[in-house]
């Protein structure tokens, strides 16, 4: 009986023993851990559903619910959090307390790789067609007249040949070459959405891309193969140019004021012979008529008619907000440029209003465009150019009588024009 007893109490103590032992590492673990929770929020202030939280060095983690909340058991020794987010930039923080929330903010690079492509967005690594975007940043300096300046050299595939030096000159944009014959080869443009006409022009201006200030321009985005058709149809054949106007941003009120002014010249002319060599040669191999033509004045025609040209650009903007609700952007514009022919101008004033407001928490969103320019133009005589080269250097500029309007012309010894 005694023995008995004896082997009940040591099972009995060896099994108070065993959980003992079991328990310590349970009591130890629960002793190293605590519970942090928090939410995670983007800039806006909304959550940011399935966002990661892991801890630094350890294999522990979690994603946060609907509302950006969540919970997580780290060890005692842990330090930082690291939290991370598709399209934001990766957050690290120190463990200062058991509620820890943060805000990420959105990562640039990745945002840069969103194209806009005529009426929606899509990634740069989902588009099976050539595209090319050019930003404010990256336009070329200087005075500008015209938004296709903004780009010229900068795109490959895509040519801009001005119609000359003349400011009233428009160019010519090609995507990669012609592709008719007989029909159209200019790009589609598009202005904040709305497409404009191919080819199209305003009676007298040679280039109705001239009527927009390149001041207003954000960025500039060239859609160069046939696949822009399926946006936008048949009229993309030839490429589409997407311009993108500036909007207003930003919490304040900016002000802002741009002037640019330039002085052009000619540098350089056809060679020709001086009045000595031109009297020299008519004297020595003209004929009699040629040689009753020749006058006793040295008149350098080139010098007449190209002048030093002047050209002014000057802009004045006000962005902001006008209320949380409401981003503008109100600018005006006013462009003057001579051109190196005298009588040559082109003057340009423009106005321009953007609103482009939201509700619901950005989930409803509109915009506002109005757009206002007034252009005159005064297009001189590119004759003129050959005439200075060719026209007689010994006869004066005035005749000295009304015919002509007072102005001298080639006449034989009869006075009749030659």
């Amino acid at each position: 009986m005694d023995k008995a007893i004896g082997n009940a109490e040591i099972r009995s103590w060896l099994l108070g023993l065993i959980i003992s032992i079991l328990l310590i590492p349970v009591s130890a673990y629960a002793q190293t851990q605590k519970t942090v929770t928090g939410t995670v929020i983007d800039e806006t202030g909304e959550p940011l559903i399935g966002a990661t939280v892991k801890v630094v060095g350890e294999p522990i983690g979690a994603s946060t619910d609907f509302d950006g909340h969540y919970v997580l058991k780290i060890p005692t020794t842990a330090k930082q959090l690291a939290f991370s987010y598709v399209g934001y930039d990766n957050l690290i923080v120190d463990i200062t307390s058991d509620v820890i929330d943060v805000t990420m903010r959105p990562n640039s690079e990745v945002l840069d790789e969103i194209v806009v492509i005529g009426y929606g967005v899509r990634k740069k690594d989902d588009l099976t067609g050539s595209v090319s975007t050019v930003s404010e940043k990256d336009f070329n300096k200087g005075m500008i007249s015209s938004p296709e300046e903004l780009v010229n050299g900068k795109i490959a595939g895509v040519q801009i040949v001005n119609g000359g030096g003349s400011p009233t000159s428009g160019s010519t944009i090609r995507v990669r070459g012609g592709a008719s014959l007989n029909a159209s080869n200019d790009p589609l443009i598009v202005l904040d959405g709305v497409p404009m006409e191919v080819g199209g022009s305003v009676s007298g201006s040679g280039n109705f891309l001239s009527l927009i200030n390149p001041n207003d321009i954000e960025s500039m985005t060239i859609l160069k193969d046939a696949s822009s058709t399926a946006i936008y149809g048949s009229r993309a054949s030839n490429g589409v140019i997407i311009i993108t106007t500036k909007k207003g941003k930003g919490d304040g009120i900016k002000v802002s004021f741009q002037t640019t002014n330039s002085l052009s010249t000619k540098t350089k002319t056809s060679d020709m012979l001086s009045t000595n060599e031109f009297i020299g040669i008519v004297n020595e191999l003209g004929t009699d008529r040629q040689k009753s033509l020749l006058g006793n004045s040295r008149t350098n025609w080139n010098d007449l008619i190209y002048q030093t040209a002047f050209g002014t650009d000057n802009n004045l903007s006000v962005s902001g907000r006008a209320a949380s609700w409401l981003p503008f952007r109100v600018s005006a514009g006013a462009y003057y440029q001579d051109g190196i022919l005298k009588t040559d101008n082109a003057k340009r004033f423009t106005g321009n209003l953007n609103l482009t407001p939201s509700f619901f928490r950005d989930e409803l969103r509109f915009q506002f465009s109005l757009k206002g320019t007034y252009s005159k133009n005064r297009f001189a005589d590119t004759d003129a150019i050959w005439g200075g080269a060719t026209l007689n250097p010994t006869i004066p500029v005035y005749s000295g009588n009304d015919s002509f309007g007072g102005y001298n012309d080639a006449l034989d010894a009869n006075g009749i024009p030659v």
